[in-house]
C-alpha cells in the first residue's frame, strides 16, 4: 500500500512559537521551513509515499515544498490545524477517492524514510491508526486506509483523544525520527542528536541548543 501524506503548515512568522527562547524571530521562520523542507524530502524518498500535499497559506514554504515536489493546497478552511488536515485528505481524495491518507507533522527535521515506511507498513494494518510522538503525549502520524476517514484530533494531549476516537496505537520501536517532533529548544537538541536534514543542520548552526 502507497499512502498520501497530509502535512499542515502554519504561516511560517507565526510557527514554532515554543521556539522563540531558542531561535529568535529573526530565525525562527527559516527554521520551522527548514524543517519542513526536511521532513517533505524525507518523505517523498519513503517507499510507502506516493504523494505528499502540504496545506498551508504561506507563499514561501509554498513554492520551496512545491519545489521538493508535494502538492500544495490553499488553508482554505483557516479554522486551525485539524480543520485544515481534513481539508487536505479531501483534497487528495477528490484526485484519488480510494486514497490511503496519513496525517504527518512538518516539524520532524530528523526524519528516516525507512523509518517513515516502517510505521506506514504497520498502519496498513488497521483502519485507522496513530504513532505517538516522543514524549509520549501528543502524535506525529494519524493515518486512514482506503474508505476511512481521518478524523483528526491533534493538539495538546492528542494521543489519548486519538485513542479514543477508536484509532489503533502503533505498537513500534526503532522508528525515533518518526517520533521526534520539535516544539522547544530541547526537542531541537535531541532531533540534532538524531541527525537532522541538511536544511536544519543549515539553519540551526550557531543557534544556542540548551543541554
Amino acid at each position: 500500500m502507497q499512502w498520501t501524506l497530509v502535512i499542515p503548515l502554519k504561516p511560517l512568522v507565526r510557527a514554532k512559537s515554543r521556539l522563540a527562547p531558542t531561535a529568535g524571530d529573526g530565525v525562527r521562520p527559516g527554521l520551522a521551513l527548514a524543517f519542513a523542507q526536511d521532513t517533505v524530502a524525507a518523505a517523498t524518498a519513503s517507499a510507502g509515499v506516493r504523494d505528499v500535499v502540504v496545506v498551508t497559506d504561506d507563499a514561501l514554504a509554498g513554492r520551496e515544498l512545491a519545489a521538493l515536489g508535494a502538492l500544495i493546497v490553499p488553508d482554505a478552511p483557516g479554522a486551525g490545524l485539524n480543520a485544515a488536515l481534513a481539508h487536505g485528505a479531501a483534497a487528495a481524495r477528490a484526485r484519488r477517492p480510494d486514497a490511503a491518507v496519513a496525517a504527518l507533522n512538518a516539524d520532524l527535521p530528523a526524519l528516516r524514510s525507512a523509518e517513515l515506511s516502517r510505521v506506514l507498513a504497520e498502519a496498513a494494518l488497521f483502519p485507522r491508526a496513530f504513532l505517538p510522538d516522543a514524549a509520549g503525549i501528543g502524535t506525529t502520524l494519524l493515518s486512514a486506509r482506503s474508505g476511512a476517514e481521518l478524523r483528526p484530533a491533534f493538539g495538546t494531549a492528542s494521543r489519548a483523544r486519538h485513542a479514543a476516537s477508536g484509532a489503533v496505537e502503533l505498537p513500534l520501536t526503532g522508528v525515533d525520527s518518526v517520533r521526534q517532533d520539535v516544539d522547544t529548544g530541547e526537542d531541537l537538541r535531541v532531533a540534532l542528536s538524531l541527525g537532522v536534514g541538511p536544511r536544519t543542520a543549515g539553519a540551526a548552526a550557531g543557534l544556542l541548543i540548551p543541554d
